[in-house]
């Protein structure tokens, strides 16, 4: 019996042993990288205990503007402390006589570090060039001048550009690759879209190896461990303009745009210089609302109403239903009941555009329809206006790279037996029932018909740059390919947007005084929603300026606006107004 008892235990004991063993094998061989369900690194972790250190890159690149002015990070000179100072006798009155510090600061500043800090956080000391230069040459251990990366407080374009984290779930894009567990990934916006070009790979930081007590062990100098290839991080390069972008958010802002915003373009390279998307990103955390203030409103399909206008214009031009001489009356609705609300009378195809008359508009698409039942989509994809118009092509090592990935595309009809019903075409022809477009592809639309007809993609991004500013590719202008309205159709159109504007009757106005001669088309969608005894719509206004020689197209949006709201208008003509006096002053 003792003997069966004793091979029991011993069986056991080897049991136990072998699986210890196995377990070594495995902390010490196997799963040195990725211990646990939450992928540990051992070997960093063992480092980590045994040493000090202070993170000033984390590797990933980062976006600048079109000048290129840092969009999401910066750096900046500071003064790094150890807290093995406390611990120590250091040469603090001349660190204090350098960096105009008092000693009792810098002092407070060690004894209350349990790990190295950046003097004066969170409002760190700047230091000149001159200052960096003497601290380091005083050689104190722990005490350091160098350039530490840092997120900007104000992120501009924060919905275009996005967001980028540690989380984990986010890891799975990259199952090929060795990536820290720390590393930040692309979770929206641009960060997402770019993120295998911004990948860190590897961060830079100041090491101290310490004792067991925390105290340096001499000896052994401070490392700075910085990526072996110089030419990394990467850097996008964005089409943004820094200052055009901040003006753009003060003034969306300024009109209480709650939900909605802007979207500019430069008509000449098609790209965007400036996009504002409200609501506003809960900085803290970003997703606590679900994804409404994440959500980049300016790339999502919106119901736009009268701009659609636009395209039944350019089709009616085409098949000539536009006769100078035909009057339509314009005191009617789509429907033929009297308009209550508008009493224009018979106006002309030209006047009927200025003063947006639904009859007249509803009556054309009709007629449209019955010469092709495609003719509506035909011409809302010449003007770019139904398509997403991102820019998109083969880079490097992608095939058809998106700057854009989370864009929508617009639509007309939804159903093919609303083509046959003339009510469901009426409405569609005044930008009501199933039409949809993105604010982007109505600035796009608008940049069309400034060009004459030519449609392009609309850059965000012109390179990816290396560390040292060079170039590592660009993103060239592209056409967008399909069919074009024609020149002359276009030149009809230019005049139809400018006559909104300088008709007396026209819904563009209140915009006729300004610096810049403004062409467009105002817009109002019905949501079918109401508020008391107001009605929600969308109300827009999308246009181009100078009318004469245009470099800008401009969509201004409010999403969820009750009915008499007059603030896009408002919005435009600021925005309108800030680019003449941005470029008065950049020809000085």
């Amino acid at each position: 019996m003792w003997r069966k008892r004793a091979i029991i235990i011993v069986a056991l004991f080897i049991t136990v042993l072998v699986g210890l063993i196995g377990r070594l094998v495995q902390i010490q061989l196997v799963d040195t990288n990725h211990f646990t369900e939450r992928n540990i690194n051992l070997l960093e972790a063992s480092v980590q205990q045994r040493s000090q250190e202070m993170v000033i890159d984390s590797g990933r690149g980062s976006f600048l503007d079109r000048n290129g002015q840092p969009l999401t990070e910066e750096y900046k000179p500071v003064l790094i402390l150890f807290p093995f100072l406390s611990k120590m006798d250091w040469d603090i009155e001349k660190v204090s006589t350098i960096t105009g510090a008092s000693e009792y600061a810098l002092r407070d500043a060690v004894e209350k570090a349990k790990e190295p800090v950046t003097f004066g956080t969170p409002k760190p000391l700047e230091l000149t060039d001159k200052q960096v230069r003497e601290i380091n040459a005083l050689q104190i251990p722990g005490v350091f001048a160098v350039e530490k990366k840092y997120h900007l407080a104000n992120r501009p374009a924060e919905q275009l550009l996005g967001i980028a984290n540690k989380d984990i779930q986010h890891r799975t894009r990259y199952d090929d690759k060795e990536l820290p567990n720390d590393a930040l990934l692309g979770v929206t916006g641009l960060e997402r879209t770019f993120d295998e070009f911004l990948l860190a790979e590897k961060e830079s930081k100041l090491i101290y190896h310490v004792d067991a007590k925390g105290g340096p062990l001499f000896g052994i100098n401070v490392k700075y461990v910085d990526p072996a290839n110089p030419f990394y991080p990467l850097n996008v390069k964005t089409t943004l303009d820094y200052e055009v972008q901040t003006i753009a958010e003060k003034l969306v802002d300024k009109h209480g745009i709650k939900k909605g915003g802007l979207v500019l373009l430069d008509i000449e390279t098609n790209s965007i210089v400036a996009m504002v998307s409200r609501p506003s990103m809960n900085k803290k955390d970003p997703f606590a609302e679900g994804e409404v203030g994440t959500k980049n409103f300016m790339l999502k399909k919106q119901i736009m109403g009268s701009v659609f206008k636009t395209v039944i214009a350019a089709a009616a031009i085409d098949y000539e239903l536009t006769d100078p001489n035909r009057l339509f009356d314009c005191s009617k609705k789509i429907n033929g009941e009297p308009d209550e609300q508008y009493q224009h009378g018979m106006l002309n195809f030209s006047d009927s555009f200025a003063v947006s008359c639904n009859n007249t508009f509803g009556t054309l698409a009709k007629e449209l329809m019955e010469i092709d039942p495609n003719i509506i989509e035909t011409y809302a994809k010449k003007l770019s206006l139904t398509e997403t118009v991102g820019w998109e092509g083969d880079i490097y090592h992608f095939e058809h790279f998106k700057q854009l990935y989370n864009e929508e595309q617009g639509h007309v009809f939804l159903n093919e037996e609303d083509r046959k019903d003339p009510n469901f075409v009426a409405m569609t022809g005044i930008g009501q029932y199933e039409v949809r477009g993105t604010p982007l592809a109505m600035a796009n639309m608008m940049a069309t018909i400034a060009r004459g007809g030519e449609k392009e993609m609309v850059r965000t991004a012109s390179a990816v740059l290396y560390k040292n500013r060079t170039s590592m590719l660009q993103f060239k202008e592209m056409p967008l390919e399909g069919d074009y309205i024609k020149p002359y159709t276009a030149m009809s159109l230019q005049k139809l947007l400018r006559e909104v504007v300088v008709n007396e009757e026209g819904t563009g106005r209140l915009l006729n005084d300004l610096p810049y001669e403004v062409a467009g088309k105002s817009g109002t969608g019905q949501t079918g929603h109401s508020q008391g005894q107001e009605e929600i719509e969308n109300k827009w206004f999308a246009g181009y300026f100078p009318h004469k020689d245009p470099k800008y197209a401009l969509v201004t949006v409010r999403l969820d606006a009750l009915e008499n709201d007059q603030s896009t208008t408002a919005l435009f003509a600021d925005m309108v107004t800030a680019l003449y006096e941005f470029d008065q002053s950049q020809s000085y």
